[in-house]
This record gives structure tokens, C-alpha cells and sequence, in this order.
């Protein structure tokens, strides 16, 4: 399975000026399965997993002189570790903090050496020794944008067209639907890796005929069931009935400013905001934060404590609802204008997933509340000194009074985004593309972003 990652990871490779690399990104999401597939492209690979080996913690609790390190990981794994031929990969980095400050030593004494470490909780690790400032690189994953998903189903030619065609011409009918008819499926399925290759599996040997739901269903109830486990790891027994609470929540309030007050039962801010701080730092959940959009950076006007979240998947955020995703399958056009909070957050997903990956992504959406002119703008995003305004509307969306709006006040936006079911088009300042198509807006203005996403 290709991941976008694939390709900053070869570049990392080859650097002059690499440096330990900390792969970061919530439980299941694909980090170590896609370290052993870049691990093929070395001569020789040595992995090490510091949660099912419990003799490896002892080795970073003793020293951290990489010389040593690697005379050490020999003796327990019998595989040799190279200089400039191994890739050495430390897994669950957490379970031993001191080994994320072993990596400022791999980079100081023995640079030559390609090391990579991760862990599904390693920024809780991270709050309690710190990252070596300036000594160690970092990578961020995400689940399977769609255009990951589309690699994995085999489609190619679906992947080049998107991110080929331009907005001054609509597509093929025929093109279109289909186009979304892989996007039913994604959005029934999510991106989380085993369910994708549960999916695609499914796919290929029915010839797109039978594939089955009900085993991807499982896959997603595990993963729902996983990380609910994983709270007893990083929280005090007393925040776990909050954190279930939140979880819960979240998909409860997709699309709409979050409030600790429409939470039902007797909870209050004070126990319940500690709480999602816990799973922002799991990965489990982003904020999409609320921004006046006047100019770059955008959070130099973010207001923090105005924010809407997403789930980590979109799929998982409609299991939690019980919602029948099945239903994306047969007849997507027909749900896309029932599930505006859901596709208002599979488009938030996307721009996560098409974020540089050596930069931790953060999600900005703007709206005003003078009275009598209320108005909402899904995300903003910044494209090289520009501010871009995007609105998602999950049916055809002609209405697009609050885009209007935000251009009016935002003279130095030059347009507007809209992401709907239509057909590609442009009208004025209101450029119109499909939701299938959100990876075409988030690589406009990297080249690097085109390149991974074209070498799917």
C-alpha cells in the first residue's frame, strides 16, 4: 500500500542535511508498516519495538552513546547494524523517553546512520523529556487521504485525471459519477489502513461486485474499541469516563462550534477540557480553529478557545453515530445532501492529510456573528500570501451567501473555493470543484505535495 508519506521519506533518505527522524500519528494509522516497506529500499533493516521487547528498554536506560546503542541492539536482535547501508527503526519510542534523547546522540556521533523512531503516544513521552532542539527531524501521518485510498483500489488513471483537470472546464459525465462512486466508498469505509486493505482486497477479487462491508465494519469497531483501551495509557483513572464521554461527543458536534454545554450530563468545562487535550496529543481528534482570516500566519488570529473538531476518521466518526455507512455504496449523490457535518469533516480530513508532512497541521475556519449577518466559512486556508476561503456543501450548494460575505471583507483573498457535487466551473471569484477534487485546491501552490500525491 503507498502512502504519501513514501516520497518525503526517500527525500529524507538522501538529504545532506538528515537528521534522526520521529515519525508521529495516532495508533493504526500505517507508521510502521510504512517504515518496513522503506526499510526494503536499504541493504539491510533492523527494527526494534521497545512494547514487545521488554529487554530492548533496558538498553537505552543504561546509555545513550550510539556506539554502544547499536553493540547492544546486535547482541539482542543478531542483525549488524551499518552505517549509511541499515535503517534502523526504533518502535514505540515511548515506552522509553530516554530513547528519544538517545536520538540527539545518533545525530551528533554517528550521523551517517539512517534512524527512524515512532510510537502511537510518543508526544506524551515527548511532554516529558522534550525533542533535542535542532538534532532530530519529524514527520507527521494521517489516515488514508482519498487519493491514497484510490492508489490502494488500483485506480491510477482516477488519481491522474483529479489532479490534472483544470477548473475552466467541466469533466465527462460518465467521469463524474464514477469519480464519486469511489468516493461513496471511501466515505463508507474510511482511511484508516486495515480497513482500506480489507476493502480493496474485497474489491478486486469480486471484480467490484460483492465486495464486503461486513468485514470492514469489524476492522472499524476494533478500532473503536482500541482506542477507548488506550486511555488507561495516558490518562488518571478518573478522566477515562470523560474521555469516553468526548469521544462520543465529537461526532455528536461535527460541523458546528464545539460546546462543553451541549454535552449531555452533569459535566463541566474543568473536567471535560483536560480531557480533550489528552486527545488532541493522541491524535484521536483535531480542532478546526476559529481565525479572522485578515492576512498570513493564519493562527496569528486565531481565537483558541473558538473551535469545532473532527474525529481522526471519518468513517469511525459515523460507527460512533451508528450511522449505516453501507448506504454511501449503492446511491452516494443521495446521502451527500443528508451528511453535510460528514462531508464538511471528510473535507477536513483531507486537508490534514495533504499537509506537509514535516509539519504538524492545524485547521482554521472563519465566521461572523454581527447580528442580522451571520455567516460561516468551513475552513480557510493559506496558499503562499493568500488567505483561500473554502465552503463545502454536500448536495449542489448554490447558495453561497456566506463566501460572499467573507470575500467582501476580505478584499486580499483573490477567491473563493466551493467544494460540492457539481461539476468543475468558475464564475467570477467563485471557483467550483467537485469533492472529490480537494486534493487538486491542497497542492496548488507545493510542488513537492504534487509530486508525492502524482507518485502514488
Amino acid at each position: 500500500m503507498k502512502r504519501f508519506i513514501d516520497y518525503f521519506l526517500r527525500n529524507w533518505k538522501t538529504s545532506p542535511l538528515r537528521k534522526p527522524l520521529l515519525l508521529h500519528g495516532a495508533r493504526q494509522v500505517g507508521k510502521t508498516y510504512s517504515v518496513r516497506e522503506f526499510g526494503k529500499t536499504f541493504p539491510s533493516f533492523v527494527e526494534l519495538n521497545l512494547e514487545f521487547v521488554p529487554e530492548a528498554r533496558e538498553i537505552f536506560e543504561r546509555t545513550l552513546d550510539p556506539k554502544l546503542l547499536i553493540q547492544k541492539i546486535f547482541a539482542l536482535t543478531e542483525k549488524p547494524i551499518i552505517p549509511g547501508q541499515t535503517l534502523l527503526f526504533i518502535d514505540e519510542i515511548q515506552q522509553v523517553p530516554n530513547a528519544i534523547i538517545a536520538l540527539r546522540y545518533f545525530y551528533e556521533m554517528m550521523p551517517e546512520l539512517h534512524v527512524i523512531a515512532a510510537g502511537s503516544l510518543v508526544d506524551f513521552a515527548i511532554q516529558k523529556v522534550g525533542v533535542p532542539v535542532g538534532r532530530v527531524s519529524s514527520m507527521y501521518m494521517y489516515p488514508l487521504s482519498f487519493i491514497e485510498f484510490l492508489s490502494a483500489m488500483g485506480a491510477q488513471g482516477t488519481i491522474q485525471t483529479i489532479l490534472s483537470h483544470g477548473i475552466d472546464q467541466e469533466i465527462e459525465e460518465v467521469f463524474h459519477r464514477k469519480f464519486f462512486d469511489y468516493l461513496g466508498a471511501y466515505l463508507a469505509i474510511g482511511g484508516m489502513p486495515q480497513a482500506v486493505a480489507c476493502f480493496a482486497t474485497s474489491w478486486k477479487e469480486s471484480d467490484q461486485g460483492a465486495y464486503s462491508m461486513h468485514i470492514c465494519s469489524e476492522v472499524l469497531q476494533t478500532l473503536i474499541s482500541t482506542y477507548r483501551q488506550d486511555f488507561e495509557k495516558y490518562a488518571e483513572r478518573y478522566q477515562i469516563k470523560y474521555l469516553n464521554v468526548l469521544f462520543t461527543a465529537i461526532s455528536h458536534q461535527l460541523g458546528r462550534k464545539f460546546k462543553y454545554s451541549d454535552i449531555e450530563g452533569d459535566y463541566r468545562k474543568r473536567e471535560l477540557a483536560p480531557c480533550l487535550d489528552l486527545l488532541l496529543t493522541a491524535g484521536i481528534a483535531h480542532q478546526v480553529v476559529h481565525t479572522s482570516a485578515q492576512g498570513a500566519p493564519l493562527g496569528a488570529q486565531a481565537d483558541l478557545h473558538t473551535f469545532k473538531l473532527l474525529l481522526i476518521d471519518v468513517a469511525l466518526s459515523q460507527f460512533v453515530l451508528n450511522f449505516k455507512t453501507g448506504k454511501w455504496l449503492f446511491n452516494p449523490f443521495e446521502v451527500f445532501v443528508n451528511k453535510g457535518e460528514i462531508v464538511e469533516a471528510f473535507v477536513g480530513q483531507e486537508l490534514l492529510a495533504y499537509e506537509l508532512p514535516m509539519r504538524k497541521a492545524q485547521l482554521y475556519y472563519w465566521q461572523s456573528e454581527v447580528r442580522g449577518g451571520e455567516a460561516e466559512i468551513d475552513y480557510v486556508i493559506q496558499q503562499e500570501s493568500s488567505i483561500i476561503p473554502l465552503e463545502v456543501k454536500s448536495g449542489k450548494g448554490t447558495a453561497l451567501r456566506s463566501m460572499r460575505l467573507f470575500l467582501e471583507k476580505h478584499p486580499q483573498s483573490p477567491y473563493g473555493v466551493r467544494f460540492s457535487t457539481n461539476n468543475y466551473s468558475c464564475y467570477e471569484n467563485i471557483h467550483s470543484y467537485p469533492l472529490y477534487a480537494v486534493a487538486k485546491v491542497a497542492a496548488a501552490d507545493d510542488e513537492d505535495i504534487k509530486q508525492a500525491l502524482l507518485s502514488l
